[in-house]
Formats: C-alpha cells, structure tokens, sequence
C-alpha cells in the first residue's frame, strides 16, 4: 500500500523548486500555480530536484541497507538520545538536513510529540526508509547545496547529522531564535578501524565554527566518548554506510572488511547546539 501522504505542515512549509510558490497537495501530486507538479512515490516522499546530481553524491542503496541495519543495532542510540535532548522540549517543524533513513529525526519526534519532521536528502533510496520512519515525518528529495525549496522562517530546529553544512540556508529557513543542533565526529572517531573509513581532522572543530560562526551564536557542546564492543556485522556496516562505500572497491578494502573481525571501537562525537543570529 502507499504511505501517507506529506503532513500538511510540511506541504504548507515546501515551496514549488522550479518557481519557488507555495504548493498544494491534492491526492498525491504536489502543485503550484505554475502548474508546476510533483508526484509522491509510493513510499511517500516527494522527489523535488528538476537537475542531476554528480556521481557519488547520494548514498546508494548498498550504503542505505547497511545504515538502516547498523542503527537498528542500537550502536548509536546514545547519540540520537543526545540529540533529542539538544533538541529540546520542541513544537513546530524540525528539519534534519540530510535526513538520509530518518533515525534521528523520528528519534526527537517521538520525544517531541507537538512536532512534525520534514526530512531533506540526496538520496531517494534513503528517503523511501525516511517517509515511513514515523507518522509525523514527511520527506523531500533535494540537494542541500542548492537553495532549499522551503519557506522563509518555518522551523523551530534544524538538525545537521554527520552531514555538509549551508549555513545561510539554516539561517533561512529557521525562525527568529531557533535553533540548529549538529551531530560531528570528534578526532578518534571509530579510529579502530583504521583506513577503512575517513580520518577525523584534529581542526574540524575550528571549521565547524567558522562554517557557522557567520550565522550563527553556539551556546553548548556535549561530547560523547566511549568503546563500544563491535560485532563483526557492525563493523562491515559501519564502514559500508559512511563516505568510504563509494570507494570499497578501492585499496581491497572489500576484501579486508570482509575479514575484518568485531572488537572495541571509540565512538567520539560532539553534540553542538547553535543559536540563529538576528541580524
């Protein structure tokens, strides 16, 4: 059966990507009064882009399957319990930019229960998984580089996970005193593993700030370190689903993963919370 249609809080907060007017949702089909459409796909998000994307910018589905099974392992569950806590006691949109499955994003909703969740991503094989990962979440195809097909002010948290970061579209779209909560990796991050996944640089905290400083005010960090006993299974997934499963024909790296036993592996990632500027 097709999933629900988008919340109609999201509808009222998306903006047609070709002309930029509000839309409005009849069956299924999202439309302007350019007559400009867009249909919703059986899984229920809304695929907005009207360009191609590079190679190697969306997840695919091999990398989607073994970030939907890692999640679920609960690997990473204090995490999305930290950034629910950033999130706060919310009401009115949250965004997760780069929602990819929507863990997170149904993490903090089903802590917030007067929110609605509009997942935004590259990926439409992550969005399929993102649509149904709770009832109030809607999601929408889009390429966060570009100018964000969403109105002026709507939502009351952006959430950034492990994801690139358009400061001014942040700023854009949240309303006066919202906030962004950004989930990073701090250096030592899954270091166990070696090369097999993206190396954590010693100044990534310097240019978090200098991303957003321009738009932004940080008003807290958390950090959450610990060793967590991989399987085996965890550790194929966790390397599979990140940046390094585009290139897993690379280096043998497939091959070494393949024998690559569980152990002990630091998770280190700080939780920031962001306060939009005024100007």
């Amino acid at each position: 059966m097709p999933a629900p249609a988008l919340p109609s809080q999201v509808v009222a907060a998306l903006r047609c990507s070709v002309c930029a007017s509000p839309v409005q949702l009849t069956d299924r089909t999202l439309h302007c009064p350019q007559r400009h459409t867009f249909d919703l796909a059986r899984q229920g998000y809304v695929n907005l882009l009207h360009a191609r994307i590079p190679a190697g910018t969306a997840d695919t589905a091999p990398m989607v399957e073994a970030r939907a099974a890692f999640l679920a392992s609960g690997a990473y569950a204090p995490l999305a319990d930290a950034i629910a806590s950033a999130a706060g006691p919310c009401s009115g949109l949250i965004i997760d930019a780069g929602a990819g499955p929507g863990y997170y994003l149904a993490h903090v909703l089903s802590k917030a229960p007067s929110a609605i969740g509009l997942a935004l991503d590259v990926s439409a094989v992550a969005l399929r998984r993102a649509a149904r990962a709770h009832p109030r979440l809607g999601a929408a195809v889009w390429n966060l580089w570009e100018p964000w097909p969403v109105a002026d002010g709507v939502a009351s948290v952006v959430l950034d996970v492990f994801s690139p970061r358009n400061a001014a579209e942040y700023h854009r779209v949240l309303a006066p005193g919202g906030r962004l909560v950004v989930a990073s990796p701090l250096p030592g991050h899954l270091a166990e593993l070696g090369d097999l996944v993206l190396a954590v640089d010693a100044r990534k905290d310097e240019r978090l700030s200098t991303t957003l400083g321009s738009h932004f005010v940080r008003e807290s960090t958390r950090e959450i370190v610990s060793t967590v006993p991989f399987t085996a299974t965890q550790v194929h997934d966790v390397v599979a689903m990140g940046p390094t499963g585009f290139h897993l024909d690379r280096d043998h790296r497939r091959e070494r993963l393949a024998t690559t036993p569980g152990g002990p592996v630091t998770l280190a990632v700080a939780v920031s919370v962001w306060r939009r500027k005024d100007f």
